[in-house]
């Protein structure tokens, strides 16, 4: 009896954890910002890419190291093709990114969710394979998402502090 309750205790616990984790930002805490899930957006695809250069590396080998190496390089990179889509989701889609009316806003609005929703894609086909490509356009993408949502003024201090990820040189 007494184990059980501790299971019941302890599930609860983490339950309570894991939605608070999730739903942190959905309340108008202002602590989160734009500029930093977009700097998160691009060390997510950095993380991918290097994942995916590892498997292929050591995807030749047959000793039970390399094997365990590329599992774990797997996984590596499905997570963070998943943190990707969280923050597209999670934060984007669902908190910072509001529909608007017919005009300049409506063009804007569906410029900003059609680079989301092609980073979602990309980020899927990053976990289905070792192609790189997908982290290009993921590259691609995210900046085309920066250029329809934050001012010129934002996306002038981006360029300035995050400058490697717009000068064409990702590596």
């Amino acid at each position: 009896m007494k184990s059980t309750v501790q299971s019941v205790l302890a599930t609860v616990l983490v339950l309570a954890a894991a939605g608070a984790a999730f739903t942190h930002c959905e309340i108008p805490c202002g602590i989160y910002g734009d500029q930093t899930r977009i700097t998160l957006l691009y060390e997510d695809v950095q993380t991918v890419e290097k994942s995916m250069e590892q498997i292929r590396e050591l995807s030749g080998k047959s000793d039970a190291q390399s094997i365990n190496q590329v599992v774990r390089w797997v996984n590596n990179k499905d997570v963070h093709a998943t943190k990707i889509q969280e923050t597209v989701t999670q934060y984007f889609m669902t908190q910072r990114v509001k529909p608007k009316d017919a005009g300049d806003d409506q063009d804007r609005y569906l410029q900003q969710i059609t680079a989301l929703h092609g980073m979602l894609v990309q980020a899927m086909k990053a976990k289905q394979t070792v192609d790189s490509k997908h982290c290009e356009k993921l590259r691609k993408l995210i900046d085309q998402f920066a250029a329809a949502y934050f001012s010129e003024e934002d996306l002038k201090h981006i360029r300035e502090h995050h400058g490697e990820h717009h000068d064409g040189d990702h590596k």
